[in-house]
């Protein structure tokens, strides 16, 4: 059969894993293909010198991949929203198939990369973009397609997970681990989009998206980062029987769907609570098969390479084709489905309050969250440590709007005896 001609674009950590990985296991990737699959052509602001270039044409311009008459599939391994779109939209144009592993771009742009591919009759894959090396987007367009899926929840950043392993198993705090993140290079000089949980947010989107049948919506998506959550924290939950994580959530309700990434409590008996290191997972519950879980090396060289080739394999298998699977899994979107407010959902959750140790305060604290409707499921008081004079109170909620709860914590606060903002961390129990 005719030969595959793949065009690569950037030779950063995920390039230079793919071009070794395709060179290495070149023989088995053929036989899986049908055909013959090669890297004809790179585009790189600069080489290598760790890549073996022979027999590839190598370009300094990444435009020149997109517009090279021989080239069948463009992989985007650049980065970012700008160049990569208009790469990825030039390729499109020139009649190409896109694979990549951006998922700001898909999580973004991709509701307008997805319409231009279809116009063209090309395909646009992006296994990478998700979780690095396990294969879930694969598992929700096609492993669970007689599932309506119920829910999912995710640990889809390294970064964070490592901060929060560190600071839970060695008592560290989150500055002394995210001063070694960075210096191991599993965070960024700018650390915003790990901790701060945007990274998270643009995957949770595409995930949400396969899963539920919807638009990608990356704007909605409820985002809250893990800089503020202390030793003493991870110390309570660690007493009450959870772990915290960093987790994207979504959860689809007759009132609609749910999008959070948030810092969450999860029971410690459930398997990914025990998710560390750097290292993702994710559940997925379907009403059929129930709750599946999907765990490895969600970044990296060679595992993001495992999934970009993944992408290249299944496009080389459709070419020539009539058939396949749509690009978020659906053939047509529900427009009937809303992304709730996240004022309107429901969980449970774990609040730290720091109060004078006097007469009383308990009782005003607890009239306050009876009447915002908030039922108490357990209480700690701790003793004031020497020389202070205040004392945490630890509360864990039933089930409640959050809406109330923000309203309750305001009053809370506005005690003369609560001395600083109250902490909230929303728990799930991730059990269906």
């Amino acid at each position: 059969m005719k030969p595959v001609n793949v065009g690569l674009c950037g030779l950063g950590t995920v390039g230079r894993g793919t071009l070794s990985v395709m060179q290495r296991n070149m023989q088995d990737i053929n036989r899986r293909s049908g055909r013959p699959v090669r890297i004809t052509h790179i585009g790189a602001r600069r080489d290598n010198p760790s890549c073996d270039f022979t027999g590839i044409k190598v370009s300094r311009d990444i435009f020149d991949v997109a517009r090279d008459p021989e080239v069948d599939v463009v992989v985007e391994l650049i980065g970012g929203y700008e160049p990569a779109k208009q790469l990825v939209l030039e390729a499109i144009a020139h009649g190409k198939h896109v694979v990549t592993a951006n998922k700001a771009l898909i999580a973004v742009h991709g509701n307008e990369l997805f319409r231009a591919a279809e116009e063209k009759g090309v395909k646009v894959a992006y296994e990478a973009s998700v979780a690095g090396g396990i294969p879930i987007i694969k598992a929700l367009r096609e492993g669970l397609v007689a599932n309506d899926i119920q829910w999912l929840a995710g640990i889809i950043n390294g970064t964070g997970n490592f901060i929060l392993t560190e600071m839970k198993e060695k008592g560290r705090s989150f500055g002394d681990v995210l001063a070694e993140a960075q210096a191991l290079g599993y965070a960024e000089a700018d650390p915003t989009f790990d901790v701060e949980g945007i990274d998270a947010a643009h995957k949770l989107t595409i995930l949400a998206s396969i899963a539920f049948g919807i638009p990608l919506q990356f704007d909605r998506v409820y985002t809250e980062g893990i800089s503020k959550i202390t030793q003493a924290d991870v110390q309570f939950a660690e007493e009450l029987g959870y772990r915290i994580k960093h987790l994207g959530l979504a959860r689809k309700s007759r009132q609609g769907v749910e999008l959070r990434v948030h810092p969450t409590l999860i029971p410690e008996k459930r398997l990914i609570a025990n998710v560390n290191g750097v290292l993702n997972a994710v559940l997925v519950e379907g009403d059929a098969v129930g709750p599946t879980m999907y765990y490895g090396r969600g970044a990296g060289s060679e595992p993001t390479a495992s999934a970009v080739i993944a992408d290249i394999v299944d496009v080389a298998r459709s070419i020539g084709a009539d058939n396949g699977v749509p690009h978020l899994g659906f053939s047509d979107f529900s427009t009937n489905i809303d992304v709730l407010d996240m004022g309107e959902v429901e969980t449970c959750y774990y609040l730290r309050i720091s109060a004078q140790d006097k007469i009383g305060v308990m009782a005003n604290i607890a009239q306050i969250v009876s009447r915002h409707n908030i039922n108490i499921e357990a209480i700690i008081q701790k003793e004031p440590q020497d020389n202070e004079d205040t004392v945490p109170l630890i509360l864990l909620t039933h089930k409640v709007i959050e809406k109330n709860v923000v309203a309750a914590i305001q009053e809370i606060e506005s005690l003369v005896e609560v001395t600083v903002p109250v902490t909230r961390i929303r728990m799930e129990r991730l059990d269906g």
